[in-house]
């Protein structure tokens, strides 16, 4: 996991998945965007959040749901 991204720790928010310094849940991107609200605003939002964070994390969403794994990757998270 690249730590300058996403941080997993047990004392942030009890170990979900956030932006890297910040206190920002990753899965808040999702929803702003399931949503229909778009990046600007979602960084708007969240100010502690970089662009370039949210750019990388929907890069390597990307990668994941078009990987030819993604067979394997999905019966995992499911």
């Amino acid at each position: 996991m690249n730590h300058d991204l996403i941080v997993i720790d047990p004392n942030i928010l009890n170990g979900t998945p956030v932006f890297a310094g910040t206190r920002v849940p990753v899965s808040i991107l999702f929803d702003h965007l399931e949503s229909g609200i778009s990046l600007e605003e979602f960084l708007d939002d969240y100010p502690t959040v970089e662009r370039s964070q949210a750019v990388r994390i929907l890069e390597a969403a990307n990668k994941l749901i078009t990987s030819r794994n993604f067979k394997e990757l999905y019966e995992i998270a499911s």
